[in-house]
């Protein structure tokens, strides 16, 4: 039965009793907790990237820039807040996580599905990392789902077309569970945007967002790499991904090309 609005405590409207009896060491290393609270904390944020992003991917499709805008500010901040946390785990000694990293099994932050979805929903598709997610059927089915709706980049061009840019057919029929590639009509269409940004004041600030959002998740990996050479060199990750050297290949895939090589042609 739901509570009245009179009986709702700080407490009971946080849901606080499961929040905080959430976390379950499985070892008596000190630094245990901290490792637990930044990952499930991260998760949090991710969960509020992805609702915001979803609503600004809709907005965009409507042509309403100014509630997008808003959205995608959000993630930005939020993203920062992820950011931070890598300077929070850096306080973990490689001596500290010798003690725990036993205990966490072929447990990954690469097994993670919500940064896996924020990837998808920015563009940045494989459908091969749907494998890892197959004994969730659920989680897999969301993220095949995602595989078959248009990327926030691409409802983005799909507005710079209805605005009347030459965007390729090419590019807004591609198969959309692949990574996206640069197109040099999409470029143009940029340029043309930022060249004349009082003509097209608010395509020219979707661009401005979206170039903040790949530059914090960006900002994001980097941390993550750097963490993770602070803390285990260059050892093997948990997941059995290679650790730093596949972090530094990740940290050479972006989501939205033209916006990055159209400043080498303005």
């Amino acid at each position: 039965m739901a509570e009245s609005a009179d009986d709702v405590t700080y407490s009971s409207y946080l849901d606080l009793d499961r929040i905080l009896n959430a976390q379950h060491p499985a070892s008596d290393a000190h630094d245990e907790l901290l490792f637990i609270l930044i990952h499930q904390v991260s998760e949090l944020w991710l969960k509020l990237c992805l609702a915001e992003i979803g609503g600004a991917r809709e907005e965009i499709g409507k042509d309403r820039l100014r509630p997008a805008f808003k959205m995608l500010s959000r993630v930005a901040r939020a993203q920062g807040q992820l950011i931070s946390s890598w300077d929070v785990l850096a306080t973990m000694t490689p001596a500290d996580y010798t003690k725990l990293r036993p205990h966490l099994g072929s447990s990954s932050g690469f097994q993670s599905a919500q940064y896996r979805l924020m990837e998808f929903m920015l563009g940045g598709r494989n459908p091969d990392h749907v494998t890892m997610h197959e004994a969730t059927p659920d989680v897999a089915a969301k993220l095949r789902e995602e595989l078959t709706r248009p990327s926030l980049y691409d409802v983005s061009l799909a507005l710079l077309r209805r605005r009347g840019f030459d965007i390729p057919d090419a590019v807004l029929n591609r198969k959309l569970d692949g990574a996206y590639a640069h197109d040099p009509s999409v470029e143009a269409a940029w340029a043309e945007i930022y060249r004349n940004a009082e003509e097209h004041w608010d395509l020219y600030e979707l661009a401005e967002k979206l170039v903040d959002l790949e530059y914090h998740f960006q900002r994001w990996r980097f941390g993550h790499l750097k963490t993770v050479e602070r803390i285990i060199g260059f050892k093997t990750g948990t997941g059995g991904t290679p650790g730093v050297p596949y972090l530094a290949k990740v940290l050479e895939r972006g989501f939205f090309p033209e916006l990055l090589s159209v400043r080498t042609a303005l």
